[in-house]
């Protein structure tokens, strides 16, 4: 298991954070892409997980609701995978979270991407419902998990 460090980081670290992106999801995104969804939204928070001080992962999200933080994406280098660098980061969301007063912590998985549900699974998000994307003509499974509950083994 990966012993990384996970930490809150401001907008000056979106340049590494739209780098990590590029290296880990296809197709990439402009830095357009990010400051313009981040901007618009209240609450943002950007994680930035490291292993022996080298960028590994990051997260990131915002307010979706009053009582609801959207967790809009997490993501882990490929050499990195498995090995609890995303069960960290979703701890550490979780954890800041809490602490902000929120009840739900909301995100959407497609299907296709069975690691990520089963992570979620384990970090007792639980299914609320189902919807189409009709850019990725996939369907995403919308996932929900109560901050005060802890997380099963």
């Amino acid at each position: 298991m990966a012993n990384a460090e996970i930490v809150p980081v401001g907008i000056n670290d979106l340049p590494l954070i739209v780098e990590l992106y590029n290296e880990i999801f296809r197709p990439g995104r402009e830095y357009a892409f990010f400051t313009h969804r981040l901007g618009t939204q209240r609450n943002p928070l950007l994680l930035l997980a490291t292993v022996q001080k080298r960028p590994v992962g990051f997260a990131l999200g915002y307010e979706l609701k009053q009582n609801t933080f959207y967790c809009w994406y997490i993501g882990v280098l490929a050499d990195f995978r498995r090995a609890g660098v995303a069960s960290q980061m979703m701890e550490a969301m979780t954890a800041w979270a809490r602490d902000q007063d929120y009840q739900t912590i909301r995100f959407e998985c497609y299907n296709r991407h069975r690691p990520m549900l089963h992570l979620a699974i384990r970090q007792n998000y639980n299914v609320v419902g189902i919807r189409y994307d009709a850019d990725a003509e996939d369907n995403l499974i919308i996932l929900e998990q109560n901050v005060n509950e802890e997380a099963a083994d």
